[in-house]
């Protein structure tokens, strides 16, 4: 065997599962057909789960740093466009949390209170980053942990069988006990293993481009709509975004002309700009798919090969970052011996209706963005809300996945959400604790019962005792590798069952160990 994983294709979901899987001790290469990062524009935002789940691994200061250059980056084109006068960028650099249908959300009227949008520490403040320079920085990463990434190197074709995977490509074959999709929306892996890709067709053109103008003085800053569609100009100069719904394009893989681009953003913005150069630019459409199973035997699929959808919201980079994260931990347990195949069915179960999620959301927004009277009506309504507290924070916990809850056995309410952020009282937080890829018990009440629980589960669960004095009533918690709680206790809770309830939950996710304490 050469390696335990292949994982086809190298863009921020497939090295992010790469690393999550070397975390686990697993021997992993990545085959990206690609020699370096694709300098196509891409989103240029995270939500709050990416920075989340980048931020448990031990990256925000790098994080931090991307973002204070791209609000640099903003203020001068706000000092561009105002004469000079940039003025004070708001918190998160543009002072707002993301958009609907390029309805803008500010951040000052979301209600932090809610469960999940207060709760993420430091990870709420990181948004303004663009994807290639996550996949910059994970790539890195990878370096150091060991991950075999191979750039110029295609997947070809595979034969999988019920011991292995054989995956030829276009520098001889590698033997992996597994392999996994990560090669975008039109993924040779699905296509190959015969994943159903059932979904929806798509009906608009949309154009985004790095541009040098003249003549754009009228082009409104933000998102617009007009009655030939919408567009969007910003956050950083040059950047243009056009809406079409006259339907999709005839030709998906045509280049995309300097000419087109102009008359497109002509048609939509009604100003008479002048492109004179394009530094970079794609088309997308709006279509919808989602595949019906995760896992096909050997063969599993993470990210846009999962899951296809339109832009709007920044949504599909945290979306496959939480596939990663999900998938790698058990990926590498099940190598490990630490649990059985069975666990991934897991995956699937968990991640597909937050997928499912994400392309209504998506779905949505293409039907507040057309120009027909109805739906027109429809985006004063949602206009309307979004400038009420109740209408942001709803929009907001769906865009930042605050709704998210997995179906784990327990009754508390952090039980199947991202965990806290928690703050401690020796000043660490929890993120600070989860830097290796390992699960947390959280003892917060000094319990030596629950902690003794833990003890054959060295190496795979760590425990923390410490004081928590922002959550008095938490007694313990025990934090996945993928940063979810799979169990919680507060007082109040008879000791024997919070007990109970922990072994269980310990049992669950990694196995019966040798010497297991048995509560008393």
């Amino acid at each position: 065997m050469d390696f335990d994983v292949v994982v086809a294709g190298g863009g921020p979901v497939g090295l992010m599962l790469a690393c999550e899987l070397r975390l686990g001790g697993a021997q992993v290469a990545v085959l990206e057909r690609l020699t370096e990062v694709d300098p196509t524009i891409k989103g240029g935002a995270i939500t709050t789960p990416s920075a989340e789940a980048l931020c448990r691994r031990g990256m925000l200061p790098t994080l931090a740093e991307v973002q204070r250059q791209a609000v640099d980056r903003f203020q001068a084109f706000m000092r561009e466009r105002n004469g000079g006068d940039g003025g004070g960028a708001p918190r998160q650099g543009i002072g707002i949390v993301g958009h609907f249908a390029g309805i803008m959300l500010r951040a000052d009227l979301v209600d932090r209170t809610e469960p999940g949008l207060g709760d993420a520490g430091p990870a709420s403040e990181i948004t303004f980053v663009a994807q290639q320079d996550i996949e910059r920085l994970l790539e890195g990463r990878a370096d150091e942990l060991g991950v075999d990434v191979r750039r110029g190197v295609e997947l070809t074709g595979f034969d999988a069988d019920d011991e292995a995977v054989t995956v030829r490509t276009t520098h001889g074959a590698i033997r992996a006990g597994w392999l996994v999709g990560c090669d975008g929306g039109r993924s040779t892996v699905r296509k190959l293993a015969g994943f159903a890709f059932p979904g929806t067709d798509p009906e608009i053109t949309c154009h985004q481009a790095v541009v040098e103008m003249a003549d754009a003085e009228d082009l409104t800053v933000g998102w617009a709509t007009t009655d030939n569609g919408v567009y969007a100009h910003g956050p950083m100069p040059g950047r243009i975004v056009t809406v079409e719904f006259d339907g999709p394009p005839a030709d998906r893989d045509a280049p995309v002309t300097t000419e087109d681009l102009q008359a497109r953003l002509r048609r939509v913005s009604g100003v008479d700009v002048t492109i004179t150069g394009v530094r970079t630019v794609t088309r997308f459409t709006d279509h919808a798919r989602q595949v019906t199973e995760y896992r096909r035997g050997r063969v599993l699929l993470a990210g846009d090969a999962a899951h296809v959808h339109s832009a709007f919201g920044s949504q599909g980079l945290s979306l496959g970052i939480g596939d990663a994260m999900n998938l790698g931990w058990k990926l590498a347990a099940v190598i490990g011996g630490r649990a059985p195949q069975g666990l991934l069915d897991t995956y699937t179960a968990e991640r597909h209706p937050v997928g499912a999620g994400v392309l209504d959301w998506t779905r949505s927004q293409v039907a507040a963005m057309r120009p027909d009277p109805q739906s027109r009506a429809l985006r004063e309504i949602v206009s309307d809300l979004a400038e009420t507290v109740t209408g942001t924070t709803y929009l907001t916990a769906r865009l930042n996945g605050a709704h998210v809850r997995y179906e784990l056995p327990g009754e508390h309410p952090l039980t199947g959400r991202s965990a806290p952020d928690l703050e401690f009282a020796d000043g660490s937080r929890l993120a600070d604790h989860l830097h290796g890829g390992r699960a947390l018990l959280l003892d917060l009440a000094d319990d030596p019962k629950l902690r003794a629980l833990a003890v054959g589960y060295a190496g795979h669960v760590d425990t923390l005792t410490v004081g928590c004095p922002s959550r008095p009533e938490l007694v313990a918690l025990l934090v996945r590798p993928d940063g979810f709680t799979a169990w919680a206790a507060e007082t109040g809770v008879k000791a024997p069952t919070s007990t109970a309830g922990l072994a269980e939950a310990l049992e669950e996710w990694f196995g019966v160990p040798e010497g297991a304490v048995t509560p008393g």
